[in-house]
C-alpha cells in the first residue's frame, strides 16, 4: 500500500475530491492510504502564525519554515520514502514521473501558499515538482493532480489493471490515445465507425493503433 502524506494549512481543500470515485475506491480496497497534516498546528505562538512578511520588503507573505519542518519531523517514514515540494520552480509534472512515484512506498507532499515558502525549506524536500508554468493561489490543486495521477497506477485501483497501459501519455510523453465511442450508434448521423461493431478484435485493435497519434508538440 502507497502511503501519501499531504502537508498544506488549508486541509478541508480536499475533504471532497479524496471521497468521491476512484480515489475513494483506492482508499477503501488499501491500495492507498491518503492522510492530511495540518502544518499550522506545529506554529508555536498563540496566533498559530505559519507566515509572515518577506525579508528585504515585497508583497505578500511567505511561509516560515519552522511549522513545516516540524511537522516532517513528526511523520515516521517508511523505507522507500519521497519527499517532494509542490512549486511552479520545479520539474514539470509528467506521466513517467507518476509511473516512477507510483513504486515508492510513501510520498510526502507540501503544499505551499500565499507567495511561496522560506527558501530554506528546500533542503529537506528530496525533489520539487510544477504541474505547469503557470501560478496557482495554492499547492493543494497541484497536489491532488499528482495524487490522482499517481494513484490510478496502483495494482487494484482502477476495476482492470489493464486501462493504464493505452492512455494517453503511457507510451511516449506524446502519445494520445485512440478515439472511443459508445451507445447510440447513430447520433444526428454520426455514427460508431463499423471496425468497432465487427469484432473482430484483430481489426480494431490495428484500427486502434492506427487512431493513437503523437502530438507534435
Amino acid at each position: 500500500m502507497l502511503q501519501i502524506e499531504i502537508l498544506t494549512i488549508f486541509p478541508g481543500i480536499f475533504n471532497s475530491y479524496f471521497t468521491e470515485s476512484i480515489l475513494k475506491r483506492a482508499q477503501k480496497k488499501k491500495v492507498v492510504k491518503i492522510t492530511i497534516h495540518d502544518f499550522r498546528r506545529f506554529a508555536t505562538d498563540k496566533h498559530t502564525t505559519v507566515d509572515d512578511r518577506p525579508y528585504g520588503g515585497g508583497p505578500g507573505m511567505v511561509l516560515k519554515v519552522e511549522p513545516i519542518y516540524r511537522c516532517l519531523r513528526s511523520i515516521p517514514k517508511k523505507k522507500k520514502s519521497r519527499v517532494i515540494l509542490l512549486t511552479p520552480k520545479g520539474k514539470t509534472f509528467s506521466q513517467k514521473k507518476a509511473q516512477t512515484l507510483a513504486t515508492y512506498n510513501q510520498l510526502i507532499l507540501i503544499a505551499g501558499h500565499y507567495e511561496g515558502f522560506d527558501e530554506r525549506i528546500r533542503k529537506y524536500a528530496d525533489e520539487e515538482l510544477s504541474i505547469g508554468n503557470y501560478v496557482l493561489t495554492g499547492g493543494e490543486a497541484a497536489a491532488i493532480v499528482v495524487v490522482d495521477a499517481i494513484t490510478r497506477l496502483l495494482p487494484g485501483a482502477l476495476g482492470d489493471d489493464l486501462s493504464p497501459m493505452d492512455e494517453t501519455f503511457s507510451k511516449n510523453p506524446r502519445y494520445v490515445e485512440y478515439p472511443h465511442y459508445t451507445r447510440p450508434e447513430n447520433f444526428k448521423g454520426k455514427k460508431v465507425p463499423a471496425v468497432l461493431l465487427s469484432g473482430n478484435h484483430k481489426k480494431i485493435r490495428a484500427w486502434r493503433d492506427k487512431m493513437g497519434k503523437t502530438h507534435p508538440y
